[in-house]
């Protein structure tokens, strides 16, 4: 006997099938949580070698630096 998924045979089987494709609601995404100001998210990003290495040269706090130098670009 054949392993294959089954497959709608009769024409009430078919019918079945495609209501169902029609009707049935997709999973939603759970909603998106809303920003808390001040509050940092993780992402990761990648950057040339010759920019990152500017950063790190003040030592710790290279992150900070990245992200008061992207906010100055983005204008806030």
């Amino acid at each position: 006997m054949n392993d294959r998924t089954r497959r709608p045979t009769t024409s009430r089987d078919v019918a079945e099938a495609a209501f169902k494709a029609v009707t049935t609601k997709p999973a939603e995404l759970p909603p998106k949580k809303p920003s808390i100001p001040g509050v940092k998210e993780q992402v990761t990003l990648r950057i040339d070698r010759d920019v990152l290495d500017h950063f790190q040269e003040g030592g710790p706090g290279w992150q900070d630096r990245i992200n008061d130098a992207l906010r100055k670009a983005a204008g806030k």
